[in-house]
């Protein structure tokens, strides 16, 4: 890329290249959402799944987007509720917490330290409520922010998310009358830290009444083509540069975007001789992963660590894995430290999923 030159900017147009059937599908969700006059508020789910950059978000951002343009019809979303995992430290009801994150929450019907609790507040009780009751008061929580509707609710990294949270997700989706759009994106179960909770919540959400289920796959040779076209529109694309962008990037829009950023300047042309950006190596060393060759998986772990990182893949805290294993906390706060270094992670979630990669820990 010369000094000062502009790289073409495809993410205003572009992200929509290939997604416009699935945009029309939400935006149609949303209109059977709330065109029931006389029959009551309905609940409907949107499940888009897709590998890691397929563009999961971009599209749930343009459906936002376009839902609540002041010219889109009437009604629009009175709010949006949405929520995604932590990266670090993951926590239950994460998804919860980051709704409550920032809002105004004293006149909520729901116990105050139950809410603290649910809102993941520092000071919160740890051990106060059953699971059970927990959930109910979640459910509350949420009919109580959504009101007379409609709203959208937005669950982004269902793979990602904590047990707790995938239960109130289903509990959402269940509930017929909150009278409102629950959209959830995912990455398929396989690439989840609980890889059979997460297909068992997948299959509890695309099988409610009404449900949409959208799966993103790659770009094909003529979406790459037109996503090129866009990013670069003042020449014409060469011939066979958008079959070679395909055939390095797999068609992932997220790689293709990531690859005209950093090596496609001014000339397409670069795209098809310029090395890939190394942080896409990452995604392909992970996703290409060898079996591992011992206990470790080719980290070094030593046995013990290898116990930590399964009961961490269970979602246990330092607490529960100190008593599983009869160590003490102290203890397993070092083996964590060192699982996340070993591991090239940078959070238990990370580490976790790193595990379930490697077939350390069974799906």
């Amino acid at each position: 890329m010369t000094p000062g030159s502009t790289v073409p900017a495809p993410a205003a147009a572009a992200p929509m290249v290939g997604r416009a059937d699935q945009l029309a599908e939400l935006t149609r969700a949303w209109a059977a959402t709330v065109a029931r006059p006389g029959d009551g508020p309905a609940t409907r789910t949107v499940v888009v799944t897709g590998a890691g950059g397929v563009g999961k978000s971009m599209l749930v951002a343009a459906a936002l987007a376009a839902l609540t343009s002041p010219t889109a019809p009437a009604p629009r979303p009175r709010a949006v509720l949405a929520g995604t995992a932590r990266i670090h430290s993951p926590a239950p009801y994460d998804w919860l917490a980051a709704v409550l994150a920032g809002r105004e929450t004293d006149d909520l019907p729901v116990p105050a330290p139950a809410l603290a609790w649910l809102a993941q507040h520092p000071d919160a009780p740890r051990e106060r409520y059953a699971p059970d009751a927990l959930l109910r008061l979640a459910v509350r929580t949420v009919r109580a922010l959504v009101g007379a509707g409609p709203v959208v609710l937005v669950v982004e990294d269902l793979h990602a998310l904590d047990p707790a949270s995938l239960n109130l997700v289903g509990e959402l989706a269940a509930t017929t009358d909150l009278g409102g759009l629950l959209l959830v994106t995912s990455r398929p179960p396989d690439e989840a830290v609980s890889p059979a909770l997460v297909a068992r919540t997948l299959a509890r959400l695309s099988g409610t009444p009404g449900a949409t289920r959208q799966h993103l796959g790659p770009l094909t040779p003529a979406e790459v083509d037109a996503l090129l076209a866009r990013a670069y529109p003042a020449a014409p694309v060469p011939p066979g540069v958008a079959a070679d962008v395909r055939a390095r990037t797999g068609g992932n829009p997220y790689w293709i975007r990531e690859l005209i950023a950093v090596a496609g300047g001014d000339d397409p042309r670069a795209l098809a001789r310029a090395a890939l950006p190394g942080h896409l190596g990452l995604h392909a060393g992970a996703a290409a992963a060898e079996r591992p060759a011992g206990p470790g998986g080719g980290a070094d772990l030593t046995a013990r660590e290898v116990e930590v990182l399964r009961c961490l893949a269970t979602g246990m805290s330092n607490k529960q894995i100190a008593r599983s294993l009869g160590i003490s906390i102290r203890t397993v706060a070092v083996h964590v430290s060192n699982l996340l270094r070993k591991t090239r992670s940078a959070s238990r979630t990370e580490a976790a999923l790193w595990a379930v990669q490697r077939q350390l820990v069974p799906r």
